[in-house]
């Protein structure tokens, strides 16, 4: 019997070639498996396709809820965000994905895992170290890194090689943007954003929204509540988180939220430009921020923001399935227990504006925070504390002013 190989499969003019490459390669059994991690109407008409092109079997595996539950709300309660910017909707994705295929590799038999990540980019390294970490055992081929058997350079080349293979596809050689879809976000490289000098074509670009010029002149209210750091309702109406998420992506859509023209510093060294739309993860990620900056006491909050931004770097290399990623997680689900309450802004051309928070466990205390003298709070008690507090301050500078008067001697 052949080897059997699980080629992750979008549908895209690249998986497509894939096929009969591996065939006529490595004489595998191509086992076609599409992870819908809400990728919409970019899922149509693969099965047709994936036959046509000699798979002889095709997963279409709806992942969304676990995407969400499991690895976005992690991302979410932790605050992570890849160098200020980035809110890691492909990074989050990868390991989802690589999971699912490791079990469907278990449920066929196969032996190898094969991906159409490019050796310049960092999905590579996502889908790698997943595969790694779950299944060591299986083989994992990377046709773009093989450029002593993969010879195509060019969608013109593919093209020809599918028509070469008898697989007359609906693709064109027009280059457009180099996109990744999920519920969360979409991302796009390529065309004019390769020069950081360009200004993005917006008009032509955007899928998921709108830029906040072309945004209503009307302001949209917006209420959410949390459980333990959880989404739960939406404007009063109960939702899964995946129903949230895409609720939040239209409004934000709508109003022009959460694009991002960003030049990252990718994993393998080099820096690249692309723009992001995320609308509903940014609504999400700032109506969490907003609650949580209400009940969380100092010290705490400082400690998870830096953490986040560790879990925030640990996600983007790639590395999920690490005992670190685990550890740090635990802290911040601690930290997520009180997170509970109520959220109101509005959205406004491209803007989140805060519109009231309330919470059961806010630590504001209006008795404390007023100009007013308060039971709890003495003012006279702040000239002891601030003796003691800059102390360190006074110390050095008697040493310096010691030290001029020395040299003057």
């Amino acid at each position: 019997m052949k080897e059997k190989v699980i080629l992750a499969y979008s549908g895209g003019l690249d998986t497509t070639a894939l096929i009969p490459w591996l065939k006529e390669t490595f004489d595998y059994e191509v086992i076609c498996c599409c992870i819908n991690c809400g990728q919409g109407n970019e899922l149509d008409g693969l099965e047709e396709r994936a036959k046509l092109s000699g798979a002889s079997k095709l997963y279409i595996e709806d992942i969304i809820d676990e995407f969400c539950d499991d690895f976005i709300m992690p991302c979410v309660k932790a605050g992570a965000v890849y160098e200020h910017k980035y809110l890691l909707g492909t990074s989050m994705a990868r390991p989802v994905i690589a999971k699912r295929l490791v079990e469907i590799a278990r449920k066929e038999g196969a032996t190898t895992i094969c991906h159409g990540a490019t050796g310049k980019g960092n999905d590579q390294i996502r889908f790698e170290l997943s595969i790694k970490a779950l299944a060591p055992d299986l083989k994992i081929v990377a046709p773009w890194r093989m450029t002593d058997v993969w010879t195509m350079q060019s969608r013109e080349d593919e093209i020809e090689y599918c028509r070469q293979h008898g697989i007359d596809l609906p693709f064109d050689a027009s280059h457009s943007y180099s996109r990744d879809r999920n519920l969360w976000h979409i991302s796009h490289e390529g065309l004019e954003l390769e020069d950081p000098a360009n200004e993005p074509n917006y008009d032509h670009m955007l899928v998921l929204g709108v830029t906040p010029e072309k945004a209503p002149d009307e302001a949209e209210y917006v209420t959410m509540t949390f459980e333990a750091g959880v989404p739960k309702t939406l404007n009063g109406k109960a939702m899964k988180v995946s129903e949230i998420i895409t609720e939040l992506n239209a409004l934000g859509g709508k109003h022009g939220i959460g694009i991002v023209d960003i030049v990252e510093n990718r994993v393998v060294g080099m820096k690249s430009r692309g723009v992001y739309e995320t609308p509903g993860g940014t609504i999400l990620m700032e109506a969490h921020d907003q609650l949580e900056e209400l009940i969380l006491d100092r010290e705490t909050l400082e400690t998870k923001k830096k953490l986040g931004s560790q879990f925030a770097q640990i996600v983007y290399e790639g590395k999920w399935f690490t005992p670190l990623r685990e550890a740090i997680q635990a802290f911040v689900d601690s930290t997520q227990q009180y997170v509970t309450g109520e959220v109101k802004f509005k959205l406004y051309k491209g803007n989140i504006i805060k519109a009231g928070t309330t919470s059961p466990y806010s630590l504001y205390n209006e008795s404390l925070a007023s100009f007013t003298t308060g039971e709890l709070y003495d003012h006279h008690d702040a000239s002891g504390f601030i003796t003691l507090f800059g102390l360190p301050l006074k110390v050095r500078a008697m040493k310096m002013a010691e030290v001029e008067k020395n040299k003057e001697a």
